[in-house]
């Protein structure tokens, strides 16, 4: 019997709205808790951003799968955008170097996250696609 197993879904899976929300809330989640402990995101944030690609992608309906890799990257723009203003106050210089740190520290998982989620997009997009029949000469 294998220790990992798949988690057995029910329904179809989850909407487009609905794969938005839990990926936000996910993203917002852990930035808000590494931003308020440590003072910058890290890991934590990192890990979270990686789960919310590829729960999106593994939870989402057949043809949610854009949704599920444009979403995360602008999530996690918006939110530390948001609990940097929050916790900062508003110092326009400590906001912009914050913001861009916050970046930069999470740039590999967004890497990683979108070359996989476009390459699981493009890779059905192919998929679907009639391949072209070859001329008899």
């Amino acid at each position: 019997m294998s220790a990992l197993k798949q988690i057995a879904m029910t329904g179809p899976g989850l909407k487009k709205q609905g794969i938005v929300v839990l990926q936000a809330l996910l993203i917002g989640f852990f930035t808000f808790i590494e931003l308020t402990l440590r003072s910058g995101v890290g890991i934590l944030t990192g890990i979270a951003l990686l789960v919310a690609f590829f729960g999106g992608i593994r939870f989402g309906r057949p043809g949610t799968t854009y949704v599920s890799v444009v979403t995360p990257p602008i999530a996690f723009a918006a939110i530390a955008g948001f609990w940097i203003l929050i916790l900062d106050g508003f110092r326009p210089s400590r906001i912009g170097i914050d913001f861009i740190a916050a970046l930069a520290s999470e740039a590999p998982f967004l890497i990683i996250g979108a070359l996989y989620g476009w390459y699981v997009f493009l890779n059905a997009k192919a998929k679907k696609k009639p391949s072209k029949p070859r001329r008899a000469e």
